[in-house]
C-alpha cells in the first residue's frame, strides 16, 4: 500500500514532469545523428515518407470518435499546417544528409529567436528588445559555429538548408497559434493529417524524382531500428508528453528543459558518429542555445 501511494505521488508531482520533458529533449537531440544515419541507406524522401506514413496511421484511429464537423474543422487547419511541415522536413533532412549533424541541432535552435519576429510581421505583435538581443547574440553563435579550425568562415549548402528550415518553423509556430486558437481542434487528429501530409508528399515526389532508387526497401537492419527510434520516441512519446507535461509546468521550466536539445544533439554526434567541432564552434553553438533560453524566458 505505501509502495502504491509513493508511485502515485510519483506520477502527480512536478520531478515526473522535469524527467519526462528532459527525455524529450534528448531523444529529440539525437534524432538528427539518427536521422542522419538512416538516409546513408535510403534516399531522404524515401525516409521521411516512410517515417510519416507509418506515423499517420498509428494515429489515424483518433478521427474516429469525433464528428463530422470537428473532422472537417481539423482537417481545413491541418493541410496548410502539413504543407508547411512538408516543406520544413524536406529541407531539414536533405541539409542534414549535407552538413553535420552537431550543426544542425545548434542551428535550427535558430526558430526560437526568429519566431517572435515572424509573430510581428503575421500577428502584429512587436517583439520585446530582450527578443531583440538574443537574435543578435543568435546571429554571432552561428558565425562562430560555422567558423573553420583555420579561421575562415564556411556555410555549406546544408547549413543554408538548416537555417530555412529553423525560418519555416517560425512560421509553423505563428499560423499553427493563428489558426488554431479560435477553433476547435483535436490535437492528435490534427497531427495525424500533419504527418500524413508529410508522408504522402513526400512518397509522391519520392517515385517523380526517385522513383528507381525507391523501389527496393532497405534491407538493413539498423536502418529499420533507426526508424522505429524515430516514430516512437521523436514522435509519439514526444506528443504524448507534451499532452501530459507541458499544462502542468511553467513555460520557463519547459524553456529551460527543451532548450537544452541541441546540445544532446551536439553531444551524442560527438560521442556516438564521432563528429568534431572546434572549440570556437562549440562557443558558438552554446550561444545560440542560451540566446534561445533567454528570449523563450523573457517573452
Amino acid at each position: 500500500m505505501a509502495k502504491l501511494t509513493f508511485l502515485h505521488q510519483f506520477f502527480y508531482s512536478k520531478w515526473l514532469d522535469v524527467i519526462l520533458l528532459l527525455l524529450v529533449a534528448i531523444v529529440w537531440g539525437t534524432s538528427y545523428g539518427v536521422a542522419k544515419h538512416a538516409v546513408l541507406y535510403y534516399p531522404v524522401l524515401g525516409f521521411l515518407a516512410l517515417r510519416f506514413c507509418i506515423t499517420f496511421l498509428v494515429f489515424l484511429p483518433s478521427c474516429f470518435r469525433l464528428s463530422a464537423d470537428s473532422i472537417k474543422a481539423n482537417i481545413k487547419i491541418g493541410v496548410p499546417l502539413g504543407l508547411v511541415l512538408l516543406l520544413i522536413f524536406i529541407s531539414e533532412t536533405y541539409g542534414l544528409s549535407i552538413t553535420t549533424a552537431s550543426s544542425s541541432a545548434f542551428l535550427i535552435s535558430l526558430y526560437v529567436v526568429l519566431t517572435p519576429f515572424i509573430q510581428w510581421l503575421v500577428l502584429k505583435e512587436r517583439p520585446q528588445k530582450t527578443i531583440i538581443v538574443a537574435a543578435f547574440l543568435s546571429v554571432i553563435g552561428a558565425f562562430l559555429l560555422s567558423k573553420n579550425k583555420d579561421g575562415s568562415f564556411n556555410l555549406n549548402l546544408g547549413d543554408y538548408l538548416i537555417i530555412a528550415a529553423a525560418i519555416m518553423r517560425a512560421f509553423m509556430v505563428t499560423f499553427t497559434k493563428k489558426l488554431t486558437q479560435d477553433a476547435p481542434t483535436n490535437m492528435v487528429f490534427l497531427t495525424s493529417i500533419q504527418t500524413g501530409i508529410v508522408g504522402l508528399g513526400c512518397l509522391l515526389l519520392g517515385l517523380l524524382l526517385n522513383y528507381d532508387q525507391l523501389k527496393i526497401l532497405p534491407s538493413s537492419a539498423v536502418f529499420w531500428l533507426d526508424l522505429i527510434y524515430l516514430i516512437l520516441f521523436c514522435t509519439m512519446f514526444a506528443f504524448f508528453v507534451q499532452n501530459f507535461s507541458v499544462k502542468r509546468t511553467s513555460p520557463t521550466k519547459v524553456s529551460l528543459l527543451m532548450g537544452s536539445e541541441p546540445v544532446w544533439g551536439a553531444l551524442y554526434a560527438t560521442i556516438v558518429i564521432h563528429e568534431s567541432l572546434s572549440p570556437i564552434s562549440w562557443l558558438g553553438g552554446v550561444l545560440i542555445v542560451a540566446a534561445s533560453l533567454w528570449a523563450s524566458i523573457k517573452h
